[in-house]
Protein backbone atom coordinates (compact mmCIF):
# COMPACT_ATOMS: atom_id res chain seq x y z
CA UNK A 1 0.00 0.00 0.00
CA UNK A 2 2.90 2.48 0.64
CA UNK A 3 3.41 2.26 -3.42
CA UNK A 4 0.18 2.82 -3.66
CA UNK A 5 0.32 5.47 -1.71
CA UNK A 6 3.47 7.05 -3.98
CA UNK A 7 1.87 6.19 -7.11
CA UNK A 8 -0.76 8.24 -5.70
CA UNK A 9 1.07 11.85 -4.47
CA UNK A 10 2.89 11.58 -7.78
CA UNK A 11 -0.25 11.05 -10.13
CA UNK A 12 -1.96 13.82 -8.64
CA UNK A 13 0.66 15.85 -7.44
CA UNK A 14 0.19 16.08 -3.97
CA UNK A 15 2.20 17.35 -1.03
CA UNK A 16 4.22 14.35 0.84
CA UNK A 17 1.88 13.06 3.46
CA UNK A 18 2.14 13.62 7.10
CA UNK A 19 2.00 9.80 7.48
CA UNK A 20 1.46 6.63 4.81
CA UNK A 21 0.75 4.00 7.86
CA UNK A 22 -3.40 3.83 7.62
CA UNK A 23 -5.46 1.57 9.26
CA UNK A 24 -9.35 0.67 7.90
CA UNK A 25 -11.90 -0.80 9.97
CA UNK A 26 -13.85 -2.47 7.78
CA UNK A 27 -18.03 -2.94 8.13
CA UNK A 28 -18.76 -0.45 10.91
CA UNK A 29 -22.18 -0.90 11.48
CA UNK A 30 -24.37 2.59 11.88
CA UNK A 31 -27.98 1.54 12.79
CA UNK A 32 -30.89 3.98 11.30
CA UNK A 33 -34.12 5.21 12.93
CA UNK A 34 -36.00 2.51 11.45
CA UNK A 35 -33.95 -0.17 12.49
CA UNK A 36 -31.74 -0.94 8.99
CA UNK A 37 -28.01 -0.74 9.82
CA UNK A 38 -25.90 0.71 7.36
CA UNK A 39 -21.80 -0.28 6.53
CA UNK A 40 -19.13 1.79 6.94
CA UNK A 41 -15.24 1.55 6.94
CA UNK A 42 -13.37 4.04 9.08
CA UNK A 43 -9.96 4.95 7.28
CA UNK A 44 -7.43 6.35 9.85
CA UNK A 45 -3.59 6.80 10.90
CA UNK A 46 -2.44 3.82 12.69
CA UNK A 47 -1.42 6.59 15.36
CA UNK A 48 -3.24 9.51 16.51
CA UNK A 49 -6.14 9.35 14.17
CA UNK A 50 -8.92 9.56 16.76
CA UNK A 51 -7.72 12.98 17.40
CA UNK A 52 -7.92 13.86 13.70
CA UNK A 53 -11.25 15.99 11.57
CA UNK A 54 -13.66 13.76 10.26
CA UNK A 55 -14.13 13.56 6.45
CA UNK A 56 -17.86 12.12 5.40
CA UNK A 57 -18.35 10.38 2.52
CA UNK A 58 -21.74 8.64 1.89
CA UNK A 59 -21.95 6.24 -1.68
CA UNK A 60 -23.90 4.18 -3.55
CA UNK A 61 -20.91 3.00 -5.45
CA UNK A 62 -18.56 1.10 -2.54
CA UNK A 63 -16.43 1.76 0.16
CA UNK A 64 -13.18 0.14 -1.90
CA UNK A 65 -11.35 0.84 -5.48
CA UNK A 66 -11.02 4.76 -6.26
CA UNK A 67 -13.32 5.96 -3.62
CA UNK A 68 -11.10 4.19 -1.20
CA UNK A 69 -7.85 4.16 -1.97
CA UNK A 70 -7.82 7.14 -4.41
CA UNK A 71 -9.87 9.48 -2.12
CA UNK A 72 -9.87 8.23 1.73
CA UNK A 73 -6.04 6.64 1.38
CA UNK A 74 -4.71 10.58 0.56
CA UNK A 75 -6.99 12.23 2.94
CA UNK A 76 -6.30 9.89 6.16
CA UNK A 77 -2.29 10.58 4.79
CA UNK A 78 -2.94 14.29 5.22
CA UNK A 79 -4.71 15.07 8.31
CA UNK A 80 -8.29 13.75 8.53
CA UNK A 81 -9.70 10.14 9.63
CA UNK A 82 -11.98 9.09 6.73
CA UNK A 83 -15.64 7.38 7.28
CA UNK A 84 -16.98 6.09 4.07
CA UNK A 85 -20.27 4.88 4.15
CA UNK A 86 -22.52 2.35 1.84
CA UNK A 87 -25.98 4.35 1.46
CA UNK A 88 -28.90 2.02 2.06
CA UNK A 89 -29.21 -1.50 0.10
CA UNK A 90 -25.89 -0.74 -1.64
CA UNK A 91 -22.71 -2.98 -0.82
CA UNK A 92 -23.40 -4.80 2.29
CA UNK A 93 -26.06 -2.26 3.87
CA UNK A 94 -29.49 -3.21 5.01
CA UNK A 95 -32.84 -1.60 3.37
CA UNK A 96 -33.62 -1.30 -0.44
CA UNK A 97 -31.79 0.87 -2.49
CA UNK A 98 -34.58 3.36 -3.86
CA UNK A 99 -32.28 5.98 -5.57
CA UNK A 100 -32.30 9.46 -3.50
CA UNK A 101 -35.17 8.63 -1.46
CA UNK A 102 -33.14 8.06 2.06
CA UNK A 103 -30.24 10.64 1.67
CA UNK A 104 -31.77 12.89 4.16
CA UNK A 105 -32.83 10.85 7.11
CA UNK A 106 -30.02 8.09 6.96
CA UNK A 107 -27.52 11.19 6.43
CA UNK A 108 -28.68 12.78 9.59
CA UNK A 109 -28.95 9.80 11.78
CA UNK A 110 -25.07 8.90 10.04
CA UNK A 111 -24.02 12.35 11.36
CA UNK A 112 -25.42 11.03 15.12
CA UNK A 113 -24.01 8.21 15.31
CA UNK A 114 -20.55 9.73 14.08
CA UNK A 115 -20.69 12.16 17.11
CA UNK A 116 -20.99 9.76 19.58
CA UNK A 117 -17.96 7.67 18.66
CA UNK A 118 -15.14 7.17 20.82
CA UNK A 119 -12.27 8.22 18.23
CA UNK A 120 -14.56 10.97 17.26
CA UNK A 121 -12.55 14.55 17.20
CA UNK A 122 -14.53 17.48 17.40
CA UNK A 123 -14.96 18.31 13.81
CA UNK A 124 -16.45 16.98 10.54
CA UNK A 125 -16.04 17.78 7.05
CA UNK A 126 -18.54 16.96 4.26
CA UNK A 127 -16.37 15.61 0.93
CA UNK A 128 -17.50 14.12 -2.24
CA UNK A 129 -18.50 13.81 -5.96
CA UNK A 130 -21.64 12.90 -7.81
CA UNK A 131 -24.08 11.21 -5.93
CA UNK A 132 -21.54 11.79 -3.13
CA UNK A 133 -22.04 15.67 -3.33
CA UNK A 134 -25.98 15.14 -3.40
CA UNK A 135 -26.26 13.04 -0.13
CA UNK A 136 -24.72 16.25 1.47
CA UNK A 137 -26.75 18.55 -0.45
CA UNK A 138 -30.03 16.20 1.20
CA UNK A 139 -28.93 17.37 4.67
CA UNK A 140 -27.67 20.89 4.74
CA UNK A 141 -29.92 22.99 5.93
CA UNK A 142 -29.91 20.81 9.55
CA UNK A 143 -26.33 20.11 10.01
CA UNK A 144 -25.35 19.27 13.89
CA UNK A 145 -22.50 22.05 14.61
CA UNK A 146 -20.03 19.14 14.69
CA UNK A 147 -20.05 19.98 10.57
CA UNK A 148 -17.62 22.40 9.48
CA UNK A 149 -17.56 22.83 6.09
CA UNK A 150 -19.06 21.24 2.71
CA UNK A 151 -17.07 20.09 0.02
CA UNK A 152 -19.80 19.08 -3.22
CA UNK A 153 -18.33 18.18 -6.37
CA UNK A 154 -19.62 18.01 -9.64
CA UNK A 155 -23.01 17.39 -8.27
CA UNK A 156 -26.61 19.64 -7.53
CA UNK A 157 -29.11 19.69 -4.87
CA UNK A 158 -31.92 18.86 -7.64
CA UNK A 159 -29.62 15.83 -9.07
CA UNK A 160 -30.89 13.98 -11.57
CA UNK A 161 -34.24 16.27 -12.43
CA UNK A 162 -32.48 18.51 -15.10
CA UNK A 163 -32.06 15.85 -17.53
CA UNK A 164 -35.67 14.94 -16.82
CA UNK A 165 -37.55 18.16 -18.36
CA UNK A 166 -40.23 17.60 -20.63
CA UNK A 167 -38.70 19.91 -22.89
CA UNK A 168 -35.68 18.11 -23.48
CA UNK A 169 -35.11 14.89 -22.20
CA UNK A 170 -31.28 14.21 -21.46
CA UNK A 171 -31.54 10.02 -22.05
CA UNK A 172 -28.08 8.91 -22.28
CA UNK A 173 -26.95 9.77 -18.77
CA UNK A 174 -29.77 8.49 -16.67
CA UNK A 175 -30.17 5.32 -18.53
CA UNK A 176 -26.68 4.71 -18.33
CA UNK A 177 -26.46 5.31 -14.75
CA UNK A 178 -29.43 3.03 -14.03
CA UNK A 179 -27.59 0.36 -16.07
CA UNK A 180 -24.45 0.69 -14.26
CA UNK A 181 -26.20 0.96 -10.31
CA UNK A 182 -28.25 -1.90 -11.53
CA UNK A 183 -25.01 -4.51 -11.55
CA UNK A 184 -22.36 -2.85 -9.94
CA UNK A 185 -21.50 -5.18 -7.21
CA UNK A 186 -21.34 -8.18 -9.47
CA UNK A 187 -17.38 -9.67 -9.93
CA UNK A 188 -15.22 -7.85 -12.39
CA UNK A 189 -17.38 -4.03 -12.49
CA UNK A 190 -14.89 -1.86 -14.75
CA UNK A 191 -15.04 -4.66 -16.92
CA UNK A 192 -18.29 -5.56 -17.25
CA UNK A 193 -18.91 -1.69 -17.82
CA UNK A 194 -16.84 -1.31 -20.81
CA UNK A 195 -19.21 -4.42 -21.93
CA UNK A 196 -22.40 -2.81 -20.21
CA UNK A 197 -21.54 0.35 -22.80
CA UNK A 198 -22.12 -1.00 -25.34
CA UNK A 199 -25.42 -3.15 -24.73
CA UNK A 200 -26.29 0.56 -23.75
CA UNK A 201 -25.64 1.94 -26.69
CA UNK A 202 -27.48 -0.71 -28.94
CA UNK A 203 -29.97 -0.47 -25.86
CA UNK A 204 -30.85 3.20 -26.79
CA UNK A 205 -32.06 2.84 -30.33
CA UNK A 206 -35.35 0.03 -28.63
CA UNK A 207 -38.65 1.39 -29.59
CA UNK A 208 -40.47 1.74 -27.43
CA UNK A 209 -37.67 3.19 -25.11
CA UNK A 210 -39.60 1.44 -22.33
CA UNK A 211 -38.00 -1.99 -23.19
CA UNK A 212 -34.58 -0.30 -23.33
CA UNK A 213 -33.51 -1.68 -20.15
CA UNK A 214 -34.60 -5.31 -20.66
CA UNK A 215 -32.52 -5.01 -23.81
CA UNK A 216 -29.46 -3.67 -22.08
CA UNK A 217 -29.67 -5.67 -18.62
CA UNK A 218 -31.84 -8.41 -19.45
CA UNK A 219 -34.75 -7.22 -16.88
CA UNK A 220 -36.55 -3.69 -16.58
CA UNK A 221 -35.13 -0.97 -13.85
CA UNK A 222 -37.43 0.68 -11.34
CA UNK A 223 -34.86 3.71 -11.88
CA UNK A 224 -35.26 3.80 -16.12
CA UNK A 225 -39.02 3.10 -16.13
CA UNK A 226 -39.80 6.11 -13.50
CA UNK A 227 -37.72 8.53 -15.43
CA UNK A 228 -38.86 7.56 -18.22
CA UNK A 229 -42.63 7.80 -16.76
CA UNK A 230 -42.35 11.07 -14.97
CA UNK A 231 -40.52 13.97 -16.20
CA UNK A 232 -39.00 16.83 -13.92
CA UNK A 233 -42.11 18.53 -12.60
CA UNK A 234 -43.69 15.14 -11.94
CA UNK A 235 -44.83 14.99 -8.44
CA UNK A 236 -43.08 11.53 -8.46
CA UNK A 237 -39.92 13.66 -7.79
CA UNK A 238 -40.88 15.88 -4.98
CA UNK A 239 -38.39 13.75 -1.83
CA UNK A 240 -35.28 14.19 -4.06
CA UNK A 241 -35.24 17.68 -5.24
CA UNK A 242 -33.44 19.68 -2.32
CA UNK A 243 -32.90 23.11 -3.95
CA UNK A 244 -35.01 24.58 -1.36
CA UNK A 245 -32.12 23.54 1.46
CA UNK A 246 -29.50 25.61 -0.12
CA UNK A 247 -30.08 28.82 0.94
CA UNK A 248 -30.08 27.86 4.98
CA UNK A 249 -26.59 25.65 5.19
CA UNK A 250 -25.29 27.20 7.52
CA UNK A 251 -21.64 25.96 7.00
CA UNK A 252 -18.68 27.64 4.49
CA UNK A 253 -19.27 25.84 1.25
CA UNK A 254 -16.69 24.92 -1.78
CA UNK A 255 -18.23 23.54 -4.68
CA UNK A 256 -16.26 22.19 -8.03
CA UNK A 257 -17.34 22.17 -10.84
CA UNK A 258 -16.68 21.11 -14.64
CA UNK A 259 -17.63 23.39 -18.11
CA UNK A 260 -18.63 19.90 -19.66
CA UNK A 261 -20.06 18.55 -16.65
CA UNK A 262 -22.96 16.69 -17.08
CA UNK A 263 -24.34 18.50 -13.56
CA UNK A 264 -22.99 22.29 -14.38
CA UNK A 265 -26.09 24.72 -14.34
CA UNK A 266 -27.16 22.99 -11.23
CA UNK A 267 -24.26 23.81 -9.41
CA UNK A 268 -23.90 26.90 -10.50
CA UNK A 269 -28.07 27.56 -9.67
CA UNK A 270 -26.69 26.12 -5.99
CA UNK A 271 -23.59 28.91 -5.74
CA UNK A 272 -25.76 31.93 -6.80
CA UNK A 273 -28.08 30.77 -4.16
CA UNK A 274 -26.21 30.88 -1.92
CA UNK A 275 -24.04 34.24 -2.71
CA UNK A 276 -27.43 35.72 -2.82
CA UNK A 277 -28.25 34.78 0.66
CA UNK A 278 -24.95 35.67 1.78
CA UNK A 279 -23.69 32.55 2.71
CA UNK A 280 -20.02 31.31 2.86
CA UNK A 281 -18.96 30.19 -0.61
CA UNK A 282 -16.34 29.89 -3.03
CA UNK A 283 -16.56 28.14 -6.67
CA UNK A 284 -14.10 26.42 -9.21
CA UNK A 285 -15.04 25.61 -12.40
CA UNK A 286 -12.00 23.96 -14.36
CA UNK A 287 -12.08 22.14 -17.49
CA UNK A 288 -13.09 18.73 -16.46
CA UNK A 289 -16.17 16.28 -17.77
CA UNK A 290 -17.69 14.05 -15.23
CA UNK A 291 -15.35 11.55 -15.57
CA UNK A 292 -12.59 13.22 -15.39
CA UNK A 293 -9.91 12.22 -12.89
CA UNK A 294 -7.94 15.67 -11.37
CA UNK A 295 -6.77 16.07 -7.85
CA UNK A 296 -9.18 19.79 -7.08
CA UNK A 297 -11.07 17.49 -4.75
CA UNK A 298 -8.34 16.27 -2.70
CA UNK A 299 -6.80 19.72 -2.46
CA UNK A 300 -9.76 21.30 -1.56
CA UNK A 301 -10.72 18.68 1.32
CA UNK A 302 -7.11 19.42 2.88
CA UNK A 303 -6.85 23.21 2.33
CA UNK A 304 -10.34 24.40 2.26
CA UNK A 305 -12.10 21.47 4.46
CA UNK A 306 -8.87 21.02 6.58
CA UNK A 307 -8.81 25.04 7.36
CA UNK A 308 -12.09 25.20 8.46
CA UNK A 309 -12.02 21.67 10.51
CA UNK A 310 -9.61 23.24 12.79
CA UNK A 311 -11.12 26.61 13.05
CA UNK A 312 -8.99 28.31 10.87
CA UNK A 313 -9.09 29.92 7.86
CA UNK A 314 -8.33 29.05 4.10
CA UNK A 315 -5.82 30.24 1.79
CA UNK A 316 -6.92 33.10 0.73
CA UNK A 317 -8.62 33.58 -2.54
CA UNK A 318 -11.49 35.21 -4.60
CA UNK A 319 -14.78 33.52 -4.18
CA UNK A 320 -15.18 32.33 -8.22
CA UNK A 321 -12.37 30.69 -9.96
CA UNK A 322 -13.00 29.65 -13.28
CA UNK A 323 -10.08 27.98 -15.82
CA UNK A 324 -10.55 30.16 -19.56
CA UNK A 325 -10.89 27.17 -22.20
CA UNK A 326 -9.13 28.55 -25.00
CA UNK A 327 -6.81 31.11 -23.11
CA UNK A 328 -6.17 27.72 -20.98
CA UNK A 329 -5.72 29.92 -18.01
CA UNK A 330 -6.89 30.75 -14.65
CA UNK A 331 -9.00 33.92 -13.80
CA UNK A 332 -10.35 34.61 -10.22
CA UNK A 333 -13.59 37.10 -9.97
CA UNK A 334 -15.96 38.29 -7.06
CA UNK A 335 -19.14 36.92 -8.27
CA UNK A 336 -21.10 34.18 -10.65
CA UNK A 337 -21.66 35.35 -13.26
CA UNK A 338 -19.25 37.66 -13.19
CA UNK A 339 -19.48 41.54 -13.62
CA UNK A 340 -18.21 43.39 -16.87
CA UNK A 341 -19.60 40.72 -19.92
CA UNK A 342 -22.59 42.21 -21.36
CA UNK A 343 -24.81 40.34 -23.41
CA UNK A 344 -23.85 40.48 -27.30
CA UNK A 345 -26.21 39.01 -29.99
CA UNK A 346 -24.58 37.36 -33.03
CA UNK A 347 -26.85 37.10 -35.46
CA UNK A 348 -27.42 33.85 -38.32
CA UNK A 349 -27.57 35.08 -41.65
CA UNK A 350 -27.67 33.61 -45.28
CA UNK A 351 -25.13 31.85 -46.24
CA UNK A 352 -23.61 30.42 -43.26
CA UNK A 353 -22.69 33.84 -42.44
CA UNK A 354 -22.51 34.87 -38.52
CA UNK A 355 -22.38 38.62 -36.79
CA UNK A 356 -23.67 41.32 -35.01
CA UNK A 357 -25.16 43.27 -37.56
CA UNK A 358 -28.73 42.93 -37.89
CA UNK A 359 -29.81 40.24 -40.73
CA UNK A 360 -30.72 40.77 -43.56
CA UNK A 361 -33.41 39.73 -46.00
CA UNK A 362 -33.31 35.77 -46.91
CA UNK A 363 -34.80 32.93 -47.54
CA UNK A 364 -35.32 30.31 -44.40
CA UNK A 365 -32.77 27.52 -44.29
CA UNK A 366 -34.25 23.81 -44.65
CA UNK A 367 -32.98 20.70 -43.43
CA UNK A 368 -34.26 17.39 -42.99
CA UNK A 369 -34.31 15.64 -39.54
CA UNK A 370 -35.07 12.00 -39.60
CA UNK A 371 -34.64 10.43 -35.84
CA UNK A 372 -34.55 6.94 -38.04
CA UNK A 373 -31.02 8.19 -38.46
CA UNK A 374 -30.75 10.81 -35.64
CA UNK A 375 -28.28 13.29 -35.70
CA UNK A 376 -25.60 12.33 -33.52
CA UNK A 377 -24.37 13.73 -29.67
CA UNK A 378 -20.34 14.83 -30.28
CA UNK A 379 -18.20 15.14 -27.23
CA UNK A 380 -19.83 17.73 -24.65
CA UNK A 381 -21.65 17.74 -21.27
CA UNK A 382 -22.02 13.37 -21.41
CA UNK A 383 -20.95 10.62 -18.59
CA UNK A 384 -19.00 8.45 -21.14
CA UNK A 385 -15.31 8.35 -21.86
CA UNK A 386 -14.04 10.50 -24.26
CA UNK A 387 -16.22 13.92 -24.48
CA UNK A 388 -15.81 17.28 -23.80
CA UNK A 389 -14.07 19.31 -26.52
CA UNK A 390 -14.03 17.58 -29.66
CA UNK A 391 -13.13 18.08 -33.57
CA UNK A 392 -16.66 18.67 -34.94
CA UNK A 393 -16.27 18.83 -38.54
CA UNK A 394 -17.61 15.71 -39.46
CA UNK A 395 -20.57 16.51 -37.39
CA UNK A 396 -20.59 19.81 -39.42
CA UNK A 397 -20.77 17.92 -42.85
CA UNK A 398 -24.17 16.05 -42.31
CA UNK A 399 -26.78 17.46 -43.98
CA UNK A 400 -28.97 17.94 -40.47
CA UNK A 401 -27.06 19.88 -39.13
CA UNK A 402 -27.00 23.97 -40.40
CA UNK A 403 -23.40 26.03 -39.18
CA UNK A 404 -23.36 29.85 -39.46
CA UNK A 405 -19.50 31.17 -38.93
CA UNK A 406 -18.21 35.01 -38.39
CA UNK A 407 -15.02 35.93 -40.57
CA UNK A 408 -11.77 35.56 -38.44
CA UNK A 409 -12.06 37.86 -35.47
CA UNK A 410 -9.45 40.59 -35.22
CA UNK A 411 -9.34 40.89 -31.37
CA UNK A 412 -9.57 37.94 -28.59
CA UNK A 413 -13.44 37.79 -27.76
CA UNK A 414 -13.78 36.61 -24.17
CA UNK A 415 -17.13 34.93 -23.42
CA UNK A 416 -18.10 34.19 -19.84
CA UNK A 417 -21.38 33.80 -18.43
CA UNK A 418 -24.58 32.18 -19.01
CA UNK A 419 -25.01 31.70 -22.97
CA UNK A 420 -28.66 31.60 -24.66
CA UNK A 421 -29.96 31.55 -28.09
CA UNK A 422 -33.14 32.31 -29.65
CA UNK A 423 -33.93 30.90 -33.50
CA UNK A 424 -36.92 31.64 -35.18
CA UNK A 425 -37.87 27.71 -36.41
CA UNK A 426 -40.71 26.10 -38.43
CA UNK A 427 -41.05 22.22 -38.75
CA UNK A 428 -43.28 20.43 -41.15
CA UNK A 429 -44.52 18.42 -37.62
CA UNK A 430 -45.96 20.10 -34.61
CA UNK A 431 -43.26 18.25 -32.52
CA UNK A 432 -39.75 19.01 -32.95
CA UNK A 433 -36.26 19.61 -31.31
CA UNK A 434 -33.66 22.31 -31.54
CA UNK A 435 -30.24 22.32 -30.51
CA UNK A 436 -27.69 24.71 -30.77
CA UNK A 437 -24.24 24.37 -30.62
CA UNK A 438 -21.05 27.21 -29.83
CA UNK A 439 -17.83 26.32 -31.51
CA UNK A 440 -14.60 27.98 -31.72
CA UNK A 441 -13.12 27.44 -35.41
CA UNK A 442 -9.39 27.53 -35.07
CA UNK A 443 -6.69 29.04 -38.05
CA UNK A 444 -7.12 25.20 -39.52
CA UNK A 445 -10.52 25.12 -39.69
CA UNK A 446 -10.86 22.36 -36.84
CA UNK A 447 -13.83 23.45 -35.17
CA UNK A 448 -14.17 22.77 -31.11
CA UNK A 449 -17.53 22.71 -29.03
CA UNK A 450 -17.88 25.25 -26.54
CA UNK A 451 -21.41 24.47 -25.44
CA UNK A 452 -24.88 23.79 -26.39
CA UNK A 453 -28.40 23.09 -25.48
CA UNK A 454 -31.77 21.63 -26.69
CA UNK A 455 -35.42 22.43 -26.36
CA UNK A 456 -38.33 20.35 -27.16
CA UNK A 457 -41.00 22.52 -29.35
CA UNK A 458 -45.24 21.34 -29.38
CA UNK A 459 -46.05 23.76 -31.69
CA UNK A 460 -42.90 23.46 -33.86
CA UNK A 461 -45.41 23.68 -36.98
CA UNK A 462 -46.04 27.40 -36.26
CA UNK A 463 -43.07 29.66 -37.05
CA UNK A 464 -41.93 30.22 -33.21
CA UNK A 465 -39.31 31.86 -31.40
CA UNK A 466 -37.38 29.00 -29.59
CA UNK A 467 -35.20 29.76 -27.37
CA UNK A 468 -32.79 28.03 -26.21
CA UNK A 469 -30.67 27.51 -22.80
CA UNK A 470 -26.93 26.65 -23.17
CA UNK A 471 -24.17 25.59 -20.90
CA UNK A 472 -23.17 28.08 -18.80
CA UNK A 473 -18.80 28.61 -20.41
CA UNK A 474 -15.70 30.88 -19.63
CA UNK A 475 -14.08 30.83 -23.00
CA UNK A 476 -11.70 32.81 -24.96
CA UNK A 477 -11.98 33.21 -29.15
CA UNK A 478 -8.59 34.00 -29.70
CA UNK A 479 -8.02 36.44 -32.79
CA UNK A 480 -8.13 34.81 -35.87
CA UNK A 481 -10.10 32.47 -34.98
CA UNK A 482 -13.72 31.85 -36.02
CA UNK A 483 -17.15 31.85 -33.31
CA UNK A 484 -19.85 29.07 -35.15
CA UNK A 485 -23.04 28.10 -34.10
CA UNK A 486 -24.37 25.03 -35.19
CA UNK A 487 -28.09 24.63 -35.19
CA UNK A 488 -29.45 21.19 -35.79
CA UNK A 489 -32.48 18.97 -34.03
CA UNK A 490 -31.15 16.11 -32.27
CA UNK A 491 -27.78 15.25 -30.96
CA UNK A 492 -28.55 11.33 -29.89
CA UNK A 493 -28.29 9.67 -27.32
CA UNK A 494 -27.37 12.34 -25.28
CA UNK A 495 -30.95 13.76 -25.84
CA UNK A 496 -33.71 11.30 -26.48
CA UNK A 497 -34.60 11.75 -30.09
CA UNK A 498 -38.04 13.35 -31.01
CA UNK A 499 -40.13 10.85 -33.08
CA UNK A 500 -42.44 13.68 -34.46
CA UNK A 501 -45.71 12.55 -32.98
CA UNK A 502 -46.24 13.44 -29.86
CA UNK A 503 -46.01 10.06 -28.31
CA UNK A 504 -44.42 9.74 -24.71
CA UNK A 505 -41.15 8.86 -25.25
CA UNK A 506 -41.32 5.60 -22.97
CA UNK A 507 -44.20 4.18 -25.16
CA UNK A 508 -43.73 5.98 -28.84
CA UNK A 509 -43.12 3.28 -31.84
CA UNK A 510 -43.54 5.69 -34.44
CA UNK A 511 -40.66 7.90 -36.03
CA UNK A 512 -41.63 10.37 -38.28
CA UNK A 513 -39.04 12.49 -40.37
CA UNK A 514 -39.73 16.55 -40.61
CA UNK A 515 -38.31 19.37 -42.68
CA UNK A 516 -37.23 21.91 -40.28
CA UNK A 517 -36.70 25.70 -41.34
CA UNK A 518 -34.31 28.07 -39.67
CA UNK A 519 -35.55 31.72 -40.00
CA UNK A 520 -32.78 34.65 -40.39
CA UNK A 521 -34.07 37.92 -41.30
CA UNK A 522 -35.46 41.06 -40.37
CA UNK A 523 -38.19 40.44 -38.94
CA UNK A 524 -36.75 37.21 -37.58
CA UNK A 525 -33.36 37.78 -36.28
CA UNK A 526 -32.33 34.31 -35.27
CA UNK A 527 -29.13 34.74 -32.96
CA UNK A 528 -26.93 33.12 -30.69
CA UNK A 529 -26.39 35.64 -27.38
CA UNK A 530 -22.90 35.73 -25.47
CA UNK A 531 -21.58 37.76 -22.45
CA UNK A 532 -18.62 38.84 -23.99
CA UNK A 533 -15.73 41.46 -23.28
CA UNK A 534 -12.83 41.97 -25.71
CA UNK A 535 -9.72 41.49 -24.13
CA UNK A 536 -6.41 43.64 -24.75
Amino acid sequence: MTLMSRLLQRGIGLDTPVTRDVTVQHDLRVPMPDGVELLADRWAPRTGGASLPTALLRSPYGRAGLIGTGMARPLAERGFQVLIQSVRGTFGSGGEFDPFRHERTDGLATLEWVVEQPWFGDSIVLVGASYLGYTQWAMADSLPPQVKAMIPNETESALTLEFLRADGLSLETPFGWGTMVADQERPFPLLRRIAQGRKDRRALATLPLNRADTAAIGRPSGYIQDFLAHDRDDEHWAGIDHRHRVAQVGVPVSSIAGWYDIFLPGQLRDFEILQAAGRPARLTVGPWTHLSRHSTPIREALGFGLAHARGEQPPERDPVRLYVTGAETWQDFGHWPPPGYPPRRFHLQPGGALATEPPVESAPEVYRYDPADPTPAVGGARMVPGPGRVDNTELEARPDVLAYTTPPLDDDVEVIGEVGAEIWFRSSLRYADVFVRLCDVDQRGRSYNVCDGLISLTDADELTRATVTLWPTAHRFKRGHRIRVQVSSGAFPRYARNPGTGEPHATATTLRAADQAVHHDPAHPSAIILPTSRTP
